[in-house]
């Protein structure tokens, strides 16, 4: 089905509760794996996809069009990403260098990640980066959204996503040659 035809099932009060289970099951994979990159721990991204859909049930009346329902929804994901690191970030007191090395033990230990020593190792290099320029790499490289879509999500420049994007492969390059 179409974004469309799924909003137009979505706003018919007898088909409301079939349109949300169609768009669950259209992006929760997308979702799931956005927020992965960001978060690493598969329970954590579990538990933000939940909250994910749970803000686009409660904000679904109130979507206009003014932008691409999955833009709308990679936004919500994004945000539930963000504001999930500086929430851990705050509780523990910790730098922003801390939960780097956290999320990289992550990623040795976790028995969802499967793959071999250079995905690991490019997977830490990824968490080299700030997080702004990890969403950007991430949309760009794994979701291959074009620098437009990532505008919207993200509410920043073309320019200055295509920038970041560079500046993040040459991080990610410049890591992966240290090995």
């Amino acid at each position: 089905m179409t974004d469309e035809e799924i909003l137009e099932k979505f706003y018919e009060p007898a088909s409301r509760n079939w349109a949300f289970h169609v768009l669950v099951k259209q992006y929760q994979r997308k979702v799931y794996y956005h927020i992965r990159r960001m978060v690493i721990d598969h329970d954590d991204s579990d538990d933000l996809v939940q909250e994910t859909f749970i803000k686009v049930w409660k904000g679904l009346d109130n979507f206009h069009g003014k932008s691409a329902l999955y833009t709308w929804i990679y936004r919500i994901a994004t945000n539930e990403c963000l504001n999930f690191l500086a929430k851990k970030r705050r509780r523990f007191f910790l730098p922003l260098a801390d939960v780097e090395a956290e999320l990289k033990n992550k990623i040795d230990n976790d028995t969802h990640i499967t793959g071999d020593e250079i995905l690991k190792h490019f997977q830490k290099a990824l968490l080299t980066l700030p997080e702004k320029q990890r969403l950007v790499f991430n949309m760009k490289y794994f979701d291959e959204m074009k620098y437009e879509e990532i505008s919207e999500v993200l509410g920043t420049s073309v320019g200055a996503l295509k920038a970041s994007y560079h500046h993040a492969t040459k991080k990610i390059e410049d890591y992966i040659k240290k090995i």
